[in-house]
């Protein structure tokens, strides 16, 4: 673990803010950060209970990516490599990572994106940290960029007793809910979210994927169902009319 020379380096505050500024400066569209302490009691974990992190000292630092619509290969997922959204984030992660050990002495670590892997529940830090709120999807709708927006984290060694968490307006309140009419699963039944059915549709979009691969010979990357995040009318482009592919 990195030597603190505290004596040295600006205070832990400082340092986050610079951490920030380096997620944009990297790519990132949104940035936030959330004590890890209080990820031990947030929603997920009080229903499910952790399955591999355990580490609820210093802070964990979300970085959040839109992916435009315009884009969906952003989200294809491929066996062994995750999605390309994902390996940009991945990126910038351990670039801020590697830069706060050698810039300030801290250690950081980039966070797997599976909680099975040793992850964190992302949806709940990326509310935690102030960066949106959870929608009748079940997706984390961010001010500016609606639900079209994927997230990754980074532990680092910095201690700050608060967080910039805000309380945050749901868009849902005032919608009509086109997510809960076009979901091809019907998995939002009376605007509740029902992960049975959103998962069987991901495991057909698997199914399809690999029924690809084995008529062509060439691998296929999984294209998820992006019908709810792409209806959704919350977010800078709202006005644009979206045509989900399913």
């Amino acid at each position: 673990m990195p030597e603190k020379k505290s004596q040295k380096y600006p205070c832990d505050r400082h340092i986050m803010q610079q951490a920030i500024e380096k997620a944009l400066a990297l790519g990132a569209s949104i940035a936030g950060y959330v004590p890890a302490r209080l990820l031990r009691d947030c929603p997920s974990a009080r229903a499910e209970g952790y399955r591999g992190w355990d580490t609820f000292t210093g802070s964990v630092i979300v970085l959040g990516l839109y992916h435009d619509p315009a884009r969906p290969e952003m989200d294809w997922w491929e066996e062994g490599r995750s999605t390309p959204g994902d390996r940009m984030l991945r990126g910038m992660t351990t670039a801020i990572a590697d830069w706060l050990r050698k810039e300030y002495g801290r250690d950081a670590r980039d966070i797997p994106y599976q909680t099975g892997a040793g992850g964190i529940f992302l949806k709940d830090a990326a509310v935690l940290a102030g960066l949106g709120c959870i929608g009748k999807s079940n997706l984390v709708i961010v001010p500016k960029y609606g639900p079209r927006v994927r997230f990754r984290a980074l532990w680092a060694d910095l201690e700050l007793k608060d967080t910039v968490s805000v309380s945050l307006p749901s868009p849902c309140d005032e919608c009509p809910r086109p997510c809960e009419t076009a979901c091809p699963q019907n998995a939002l039944p009376g605007g509740r979210y029902s992960r049975e059915r959103c998962l069987r549709r991901m495991d057909a979009d698997r199914m399809e994927a690999a029924g690809m691969e084995r008529h062509s010979g060439v691998a296929s990357p999984v294209d998820h169902c992006r019908t709810c995040d792409l209806v959704c009318p919350a977010g800078t482009a709202s006005g644009k009319k979206r045509n989900p592919r399913r």
